[in-house]
């Protein structure tokens, strides 16, 4: 009795598995809607670097615990609505460096006034209250 699948079947059927798989990851390379990962906050010589991606935003603005900013409570003693406002890139990724002084802080990204967002690339955070999350930085 002859098996069912010969010697010849299996060879044709690896092969055409390799051909599957090499396609798959030549396509997967060139797939655009990845996020590349950028760092979490940073210490400078400017103070801590923050940085956010959302090339279609208008606006991005950063809300945090430091006294000058309390979530954006201090509009009202600046007399301006974009308190923590970033600078947006050429290449979509929104950047904020600010002087903190040593200590623990909450922050989000607050995007067009209306979404807050945790920050992606910091994987420290702390429950928000409000069901979310709050990004953690600690600067010693």
């Amino acid at each position: 009795m002859k098996p069912f699948f010969g010697g010849r079947a299996l060879a044709a059927r690896g092969s055409l598995g390799l051909v599957a798989v090499a396609l798959l990851v030549t396509s997967c390379s060139s797939l655009s809607f990845i996020k590349r990962r950028l760092p979490p906050p940073s210490q400078s010589d400017q103070g801590v670097v923050f940085q956010f991606e959302a090339p279609s935003a208008r606006v991005v603005q950063l809300m945090g615990s430091w006294p000058e900013n309390n979530w954006g409570s201090g509009q009202a003693q600046t007399g301006s609505y974009r308190i923590g406002e970033m600078v947006r890139g050429e290449d979509g990724v929104w950047k904020r460096t600010e002087k903190l002084p040593p200590g623990r802080y909450q922050y989000k990204f607050k995007v067009d006034e209306l979404n807050w967002k945790e920050d992606p690339n910091n994987p420290q955070r702390a429950d928000d209250g409000f069901g979310g999350f709050n990004s953690l930085l600690v600067v010693n």
